[in-house]
């Protein structure tokens, strides 16, 4: 506890402030403190920030929270990327110390001899308010100085013009003692770091030529790839994952399946970089040259889409790292360099790197590669397992790219304990892959996402129903229904969320006794023929194009912090919402996690946290069916699996009526004086039973939504 005035449990903070929070730029950033002071004197909070520039924000005024409790709150929206440095500042608010005992006074009839200590203390405290406020609305304070030193008027008028400056002096508040609590820190990324939608292809795929009894298999390039961005652009997707696009090593290459032994035509997984044609700043000879690769991202670019690459450190035994620099691996007792393991899995083809034995030379070429792909055009990398690696080099790793530019991204792609996907979000990852995958129940689904939530100041998550190492058995059998389930949680949970190609031409075969895909593109070229599919019906395609559209068109979705569930009758059935205070927009989101059976469901929703009240009633359209309903707190859904698992709901409420307006008066009918509109505020307390109902009086009032 330093200065006058206690200021503690200041929000957001990540590890008591040793990392900065995270927002970007745009975002509403809600800012809390506990801040408490001696006696019944009035005490003031409020916000100074200041952007990456140095230069200090208009301060922020604080309001109390709940009673009782000295929390106080704020918002601060930072519009720059970069690091943002925050206080909480306490006050004594000599206004409202000053308004408080004025207004009891007169209410317990003390008069102008009571007050006159009070009537001076006004003066005191409005003439130093005269330098603060503006200057359009200092004759409005003079004048109020000039009523309370007047001793010709009555009371009420002496004190009246005073009171009346309550608004005025909360934004520009006279200020002593001021406290100043610790700087905090806030790292402000641009808004594709919270809101975007990935979809993750293999180049080598598209266009590849299959082999026959006649040639050989022939690898697709990044011209031929080109081809395929137009329907991904179409689908409204706007980061495009790749996997490794460098050399592939050839000893101990694996085959298909990950078979141990690789045939002659085998290509061998991309994450077993190096060979002899380069490491991790090469690109693999088969995709093309560094100008394609120049010209794949440009043309990516025209069509609305990001490049992401994968940054996986491990190499192949034939890395030219493992000749140049042997420190860099581990050596094992019989002299060979040890290849990864997650047993029982054996990674033969992959070597990974050791930290420790010249970590300042890992740390240089790393950041030179990275830093390579940086002045390529790249600004967004997915990260193969973090977690391997020392947190400490992240840390480090992270803020020196971020020196040369603060726009690049990281995704950590690290399924492992909580505590380090955490930790990994606190150190510098802008986002994580989850274990949305393994939730698999609507009570698992919320309560795992409500951690997210409270997590949400140092870890953005991405929902990804499948990659290329994961095909979870309820995909496997549950059917394109359950493919669109995947989506929809995935997608309108998370502000962020992608897939893997393949998921919506419902590819589910797996590896027998594995949540593996059967002939994976890990190990070899997979074509796919897109547009046959989409024309025979055979394409989820249209579907994500709906999904991302809904996304990309209500801004409730695009933020984590906002996301709310209701309560449903069903536990096969998840209820959720995102409102957005400043533009009103609202979804919500009634979704099966049936991929089989009709299921039934009524809703209980939480209206204040829709923007309503609990009585209000208001109309819903299902945007992936087109229909309207009219809503209320309690709602009956059906939801059946093969027409549509979910409904994606935009809330429209009712347009307030127009007043009737009075007809003109005639000679045999003359005007009457008309009545004041009365609201419930109007009626008294014993007449209208105080405030509104806190839910309908009768279940009746439900309507079904199908």
């Amino acid at each position: 506890m330093t200065g006058r005035f206690p200021i503690e449990d200041v929000s957001p903070v990540v590890s008591c402030g040793r990392y900065p929070a995270k927002a970007v730029v745009g975002e509403v950033v809600p800012v809390s403190a506990r801040a408490y002071r001696e006696g019944h004197d009035a005490l003031g909070c409020n916000v100074v920030w200041l952007g990456p520039d140095g230069a200090a924000r208009p301060f922020t005024r604080m309001r109390p929270g709940e009673p009782g409790q000295d929390r106080w709150h704020a918002t601060i929206r930072p519009d720059a990327v970069g690091l943002w440095r925050f206080a909480v500042e306490a006050f004594g608010d000599p206004y409202l110390t000053w308004q408080n005992a004025v207004t009891k006074k007169l209410a317990a009839g003390q008069g102008a001899a009571e007050l006159a200590n009070d009537l001076a203390e006004g003066v005191r405290v409005l003439t130093a308010a005269l330098d603060l406020v503006p200057r359009a609305d200092r004759d409005r304070v003079r004048e109020a100085v000039r009523a309370l030193a007047d001793d010709d008027l009555d009371l009420p008028r002496r004190v009246s013009a005073a009171l009346d400056l309550a608004d005025l002096l909360w934004e520009h508040p006279v200020r002593e003692l001021v406290t100043t609590g610790e700087e905090r820190t806030l790292w402000v990324d641009r808004p594709r770091a919270l809101f975007s939608a990935w979809y993750e292809f293999f180049p080598r795929s598209e266009g590849a030529v299959p082999a026959t009894v006649d040639a050989p298999a022939r690898s697709g390039t990044f011209a031929t790839a080109m081809e395929r961005l137009p329907g991904v652009a179409a689908m409204g997707f706007d980061v495009l994952y790749l996997p490794p696009i460098h050399p592939i090593g050839r000893v101990n290459r694996k085959g298909r399946n990950n078979a141990l032994t690789a045939g002659p035509d085998d290509v061998g997984s991309p994450w077993a970089i190096g060979a002899a044609e380069g490491g991790h700043d090469a690109i693999h000879p088969d995709l093309g040259t560094p100008e394609d690769f120049r010209d794949f991202v440009a043309a990516a670019a025209e069509q609305g889409l990001e490049v992401a690459m994968d940054l996986a450190l491990q190499c192949a035994p034939d890395h030219p790292w493992v000749t140049e620099h042997p420190e860099w691996f581990t050596t094992r007792a019989d002299g060979s360099i040890a290849y990864a393991e997650n047993p029982p899995k054996k990674y033969q083809d992959i070597y990974p790197l050791n930290f420790d034995n010249d970590p300042e030379g890992i740390r240089a070429e790393v950041l030179r590669v990275v830093l390579h792909w940086v002045g390529e055009g790249i600004r967004i990398f997915r990260v193969d397992n973090p977690h391997t690696k020392p947190f400490d080099f992240w840390h480090w790793l992270i803020a020196e790219v971020k020196k040369v530019d603060p726009d690049v991204l990281f995704l950590a792609e690290a399924f492992t304990r909580p505590a380090i996907m955490h930790g990994l979000g606190k150190i510098g990852f802008t986002q994580s892959y989850t274990y949305f995958t393994w939730r698999t129940t609507a009570a698992e689904m919320r309560e795992y996402c409500e951690e997210l939530v409270a997590s949400v100041d140092w870890m953005r998550p991405n929902f990804w129903p499948n990659t290329p190492d994961i095909l979870h058995s309820s995909l496997q059998h549950g059917g394109p229904p359950m493919f669109k389930i995947r989506a929809v949680l995935a997608a309108l949970l998370s502000p962020s969320w992608g897939m893997y190609a393949g998921f919506e031409l419902f590819e589910h075969v797996a590896r027998p006794g594995a949540e593996e895909y059967l002939d994976n593109e890990k190990y070899e070229l997979r074509p796919r023929d897109w547009d046959a599919a989409l024309a025979q019906g055979r394409s989820l395609a249209p579907f994500i194009t709906t999904l991302n559209r809904v996304r990309r068109d209500n801004p409730a979705l695009h933020r984590l912090r906002n996301l709310r569930f209701h309560d449903i009758d069903n536990p096969a059935l998840l209820c959720w919402s995102k409102h957005d205070p400043e533009t009103g927009n609202t979804v919500i989101v009634v979704c099966s996690f049936d991929s089989r059976e009709v299921q039934w469901g009524n809703t209980t929703l939480d209206m204040p946290a829709l923007g309503l009240d609990w009585h209000e009633r208001f109309t819903v359209r299902d945007e992936l069916t087109g229909a309207e309903y009219d809503w209320g707190q309690r709602n009956a859904v059906r939801l059946d699996p093969y027409l549509q698992p979910a409904h994606v709901l935009t809330v429209r409420r009712p347009a307030a009526p127009e007043p009737p307006q009075p007809a003109a008066p005639t000679a045999a009918e003359p005007e009457q004086p008309t009545a004041p509109d009365l609201t419930v505020e109007d009626v008294p307390a014993d007449l209208s039973g105080g405030t509104a109902p806190t839910a309908p009086a009768d279940k009746d009032d439900a309507r079904w939504t199908s």
